[in-house]
């Protein structure tokens, strides 16, 4: 199973208080290292952590390249109307570098204690997929935005500014209906490796392809992303991925070419940012080598070689 699609890569960091600097040092490294992403999970109720949000707006205005993507948004923190017009509005501060990764929320003691509601796993799904249909409506140049949902509703708001680019909209999931609607309306997924298998991963991806099937929907069209946690270098050890450079490449390619992934953000185990430029500088350059290898043999075997002998 191969999309066909382009390889990036990213980091994610965690919003810790007490790590500020350790954060801009990663994501300014990830930057100048080649990366293409930065992402950072968003639980507002952990007292350790600074707000998401802002935190994103600060990094974006610190670098001049490198995308960031809320890994992922706490949708039952973050009212559909508001967050669209928060995303449009980081998006085009800076030049078009913001993506949305949407999660249906968990932690709900933690949610209720800050005044947010508390909802069965059904309704979770129900809520996010009209959280989709409200920003949509909002990025999408019309004029205002109606809407009437069992839990979100939107009654001919104004919105705007637009976005600076088509902002993707990724969805971290797990269960069957919820890779039904990536299928039907996101922009990609993205799973974490130890919530999840490999395996499990590649079940999902049929899921999804059959839901984009039936949407009318290439399949190839939906990003397939995925957290993965580990270090690099002779006698690492920690996370989901630990091993030298040539390990990764060789296990990072495969998973391009035979799992269909095309993205992965490493969430390091080792703050050394030595960790991130090597990811940046040796092991981005190898998978994508390996896999413009791999595809080129893969297209050889199934077209022939009709050339002279």
């Amino acid at each position: 199973m191969d999309y066909g699609r382009p390889v990036e890569f990213g980091i994610s960091v965690v919003p810790s208080a007490s790590e500020l600097d350790a954060i801009r040092t990663a994501v300014n490294t990830a930057e100048r290292s080649g990366l293409d992403l930065v992402g950072i999970q968003d639980h507002p109720y952990q007292w350790r952590f600074l707000d998401t949000w802002t935190l994103m707006a600060g990094l974006l205005a610190e670098t001049q390249r490198i995308r960031l993507f809320a890994d992922v948004a706490n949708l039952p923190m973050r009212p559909p109307a508001m967050l669209a017009k928060q995303a449009a509005t980081l998006d085009v501060m800076s030049g078009g570098r913001f993506e949305l990764g949407l999660g249906a929320g968990g932690f709900w003691d933690a949610v209720a204690a800050m005044g947010g509601p508390r909802r069965t796993p059904g309704q979770a799904v129900e809520a996010l997929e009209e959280v989709i249909a409200i920003i949509r409506q909002a990025w999408s140049g019309q004029r205002s935005v109606h809407f009437e949902g069992r839990h979100y509703s939107a009654h001919g708001y104004h919105p705007g500014p637009p976005p600076a680019h088509p902002i993707a909209v990724w969805i971290g999931a797990y269960r069957p209906r919820m890779l039904r609607i990536i299928g039907r309306l996101a922009d990609g997924w993205i799973p974490s490796l130890g919530y999840v298998s490999l395996e499990q991963i590649i079940e999902g991806n049929g899921m999804i392809d059959a839901a984009a099937v039936g949407a009318g929907r290439e399949p190839s069209a939906i990003r397939r992303m995925v957290n993965v946690s580990g270090s690099i270098g002779p006698g690492s050890a920690g996370g989901a991925i630990s091993g030298r450079v040539d390990d990764w490449v060789e296990l990072l390619a495969g998973w391009v070419t035979d799992a269909g992934l095309d993205t992965f953000i490493l969430w390091p185990t080792d703050p050394d940012p030595a960790q991130v430029e090597s990811f940046g500088r040796e092991i981005v350059p190898g998978v994508r080598a390996e896999v413009a290898r791999r595809r080129g043999r893969r297209s050889e075997s199934q077209h022939g070689d009709d050339g002279p002998r």
